[in-house]
């Protein structure tokens, strides 16, 4: 197998917590080489050697309040062909190490700019979360059972999908148009504007009078019986996804669903009798004999696993898609490719700022002028 599909990059990663991390994770499992600048020891929710998403990549610790901190940044982004950072608009330019001070001194250099409402627009500099960039979006208004409240899909959509994965994508974008080009640029992702991308079907299906404003009650979020969860008979549960003919046809099979109530698949007007029939059936047996049932029936229906249950799937373990790394349990870089390799999760290692900064090519003076 060749070498990761990035390996020879250099990225820089301003320390921060959430999508920042998870844009630099991403980044190194691919092969990229991602320098992490910390700040000293940071309040927050974040152990090293549990964090999946500070894995394979090491930091140095530098004080960015001080001259000699900013000159050693600069230094380091000099070399690099990208860097990440996730503070509010203006802060890495009142440092001195905003975007024009960096490509003036590596005019290839990607400049990643990761915040929740962009940087720029009238609440730029507002704070907020997940939950509010995907609120402003629209996304959140579509999350949701009929009739209830907006419900926020943990940090899924902001932080994650629409945030450092998106910001990882205008990366490595960028980065493909410098290695053309010779020029870098900056890369401007806001979690409004991914979330609101990652909604673009729905705004399709709402332009084609295929989806309603009324969540809980359209073909994927829950209104449609056949696309669904279910309680079982031993308090666990099943999810059930039979949209197209041939998956709806086995569904039935397999339940016994006779009668004209059934031909009406798409009419939501006999959604809320087919819900309560399938409610009151899937109680009749515990999860796991349902799974049985519907083996090889290519009916759409799987167990709804916990996480130690999905780390003991076979499925997932054949793929090895959740390991164990360091005694921490968690997600194996995604994607994969026939030619080249992706980078085994490593956990955060143990700082040695000396040895990196030396790597670096900072010399011995350097380096104890910085406090190492």
């Amino acid at each position: 197998m060749a070498p990761p599909p990035l390996a020879g990059l250099r990225i820089v990663e301003l320390a921060g917590i959430g999508p920042g991390p998870f844009c630099g994770m991403m980044l190194a499992d691919h092969g990229a080489e991602v320098i992490r600048i910390d700040r000293g020891v940071q309040p927050g929710f974040s152990d090293p050697a549990k964090d999946p998403l500070l894995r394979s990549r090491r930091s140095v610790s530098l004080d960015l309040k001080t001259p000699q901190g900013i000159a050693a940044v600069r230094r380091i982004a000099a070399s690099a062909d990208g860097l990440i950072e996730g503070f509010r608009p203006g802060v890495m330019e009142r440092l001195g190490l905003g975007p024009d001070v960096l490509l003036a001194d590596n005019p290839r250099l990607v400049y990643g700019r990761m915040t929740g409402w962009g940087q720029d627009g009238p609440m730029a500099q507002q704070p907020g979360h997940d939950i509010n960039y995907i609120a402003l979006s629209g996304t959140l208004h579509a999350l949701g059972q009929a009739g209830g409240k907006p419900m926020p899909p943990i940090n899924m959509v902001g932080d994650f999908g629409g945030g450092g994965m998106l910001l990882a994508f205008g990366m490595l974008a960028a980065l493909l148009h410098a290695q053309r080009t010779g020029k870098g640029q900056v890369v401007d992702a806001a979690m409004t504007d991914g979330s609101a991308l990652l909604m673009s079907m729905i705004w399709g299906f709402r332009a084609m009078g295929r989806w309603s404003d009324a969540r809980g009650t359209n073909l994927l979020d829950g209104g449609a019986p056949f696309y669904d969860t279910y309680a079982t008979g031993d308090g666990r549960w099943i999810a059930v996804g039979a949209i197209e003919p041939a998956f709806y046809a086995a569904l039935r099979r397999v339940l016994g669903l006779d009668g004209p109530l059934w031909d009406r698949q798409f009419d939501a007007s006999a959604w809320p009798a087919m819900r309560a029939a399938l409610t009151a059936c899937f109680l009749t047996r515990p999860r796991d004999a349902w799974v049985a049932a519907f083996d090889g029936t290519e009916a759409c229906v799987t167990p709804v696993l916990d996480y130690d249950e999905a780390a003991a799937h076979p499925h997932n373990v054949d793929r090895a898609t959740l390991a164990g790394t360091a005694g921490v349990l968690q997600p194996a870089p995604a994607p994969r490719y026939s030619a080249s390799t992706t980078v085994p999760p490593a956990m955060a290692t143990t700082r040695t700022d000396a040895t990196l900064l030396a790597e670096l090519g900072f010399s011995a003076g350097d380096i104890a002028a910085l406090g190492h």
